[in-house]
């Protein structure tokens, strides 16, 4: 199968806007746009003038100060919002999680109420939310119409959708896309599990048992363009791959891709003593996610088995950027 993600031929759009375009996600999603075809702008921070200046494309905005013009804003068909601070960049203090939650919550609120009064509103935004939002659940079964978790993560989550209301109110499609594990060589979990485990010192965190539930960053993408592109999916839509796997199954495929023992256990004490609070939640949870709206609506997924998917990104030693 080609490594080249196809926007749907019948796509009913072509002007696309981009929030954390400078993130993981968003790097590959507007580099994608970029070469496939759709005019693609991105929602930038950090200018001081809140509209482009003379001869720029991309409008910007502060978040933190509640700042964004809706003329700024409209005219696009797509409006895929990503942005978010990084929750895995540090242990969890009080004032880590406030910038969590806020750049989360804040900037969706603001974005959703500037598109709901823009002169030419989008057709959907694709909302990021985050698998988070049923927190730790052991061996259930999760799909888009179980109830939120409890918990950092799980608390984030609803307020995190239920921002995105105003647009939805003013008729935007809007889809709250919950996302698990994004596997990538080029950065987040697999990244970092990367050097340890070619060491062979990777093993299971905790006694393994915890459902990790992933998604490759091609399938992602690829999943953005399928629900931007699919009229009926509306609301939740767990952007996770159809079977998700015990960490304990995820490190022993990972040590075979690799040729290297994982058999070093990361026991949950020092987890917990290391990490606090970030180390249960992104570490030690467990969420068996379905991607049940995905597949009922017909998406096709390039990497739905996690050993196919492991030797692809990681094939004959190389980084795969896909």
């Amino acid at each position: 199968m080609s490594d080249r993600i196809e926007r749907p031929s019948d796509a009913p759009y072509d002007r696309f806007l981009v929030t954390g375009s400078s993130g993981l996600v968003g790097t590959a999603l507007t580099s994608l746009l970029s070469s496939t075809g759709p005019s693609v702008s991105r929602l930038v921070r950090g200018r001081s003038e809140l509209s482009p200046a003379p001869g720029e494309t991309e409008p910007s905005w502060d978040p933190a100060e509640g700042l964004l013009d809706p003329e700024s804003v409209s005219g696009y068909d797509v409006v895929v919002h990503l942005a978010g601070a990084n929750i895995a960049a540090g242990r969890w203090t009080a004032e880590r999680k406030r910038k969590i939650r806020d750049s989360r919550v804040d900037g969706t609120g603001l974005l959703a109420r500037a598109l709901a009064s823009a002169p030419s509103p989008p057709r959907v935004l694709v909302c990021a939310s985050a698998i988070g939002y049923y927190g730790d659940r052991g061996d259930m079964l999760l799909d888009e119409g179980t109830a939120a978790g409890s918990g950092f993560l799980a608390d984030v989550g609803r307020a995190w959708e239920e921002a995105a209301r105003p647009a939805a109110e003013a008729g935007i499609r809007v889809v709250n896309l919950r996302i698990g594990i994004v596997l990538t060589p080029s950065g987040g979990a697999l990244q970092r599990m990367l050097v340890p485990f070619r060491m062979g010192m990777g093993g299971p965190l905790g006694d393994g048992r915890q459902y990790w539930s992933w998604i490759t960053l091609r399938d992602l993408l690829g999943t953005i363009l399928h629900v931007a592109a699919t009229e009926e999916l509306v609301g939740p839509v767990n952007a996770v791959a159809p079977a998700a796997v015990r960490n304990a199954e995820f490190s022993a495929v990972l040590g075979r891709v690799l040729r290297r023992p994982a058999f070093v256990r990361a026991p949950a004490f020092a987890i917990r003593l290391l990490l606090g609070e970030m180390g249960q939640e992104l570490l030690l949870a467990s969420a068996r996610v379905q991607p049940a709206r995905l597949v009922a609506s017909g998406y096709p997924y390039r990497d739905p088995d996690l050993e196919e998917a492991l030797r692809h990104l990681l094939r004959d030693g190389r980084m795969v950027r896909s």
